[in-house]
């Protein structure tokens, strides 16, 4: 978005509050994800908790990209 395509404040303020909550939601999945990675499971279901994991990071770099693109154009 161009610097004369501002979001409006009452927007950014409401994405702003669903990426903290987003945020919050993937640091509980990222916790739990680390926790049953630590504990003794077949090597199978091993795979399942790194996708998590990974798909959770990702998640985690598209809300930090959403937070810069508000803090910059609002």
């Amino acid at each position: 978005m161009g610097s004369d395509n501002k979001i409006p404040p009452e927007i950014a303020r409401e994405l702003r509050k669903l990426a903290h909550d987003l945020s919050n939601a993937l640091e509980t999945i990222l916790q739990a994800g680390y926790l049953v990675s630590q504990s003794k499971m077949p090597e199978q279901s091993l795979r399942w908790i790194e996708m998590i994991e990974q798909a959770s990071q990702e998640a985690v770099a598209i809300n930090r990209k959403l937070r810069e693109i508000l803090r910059s154009e609002s």
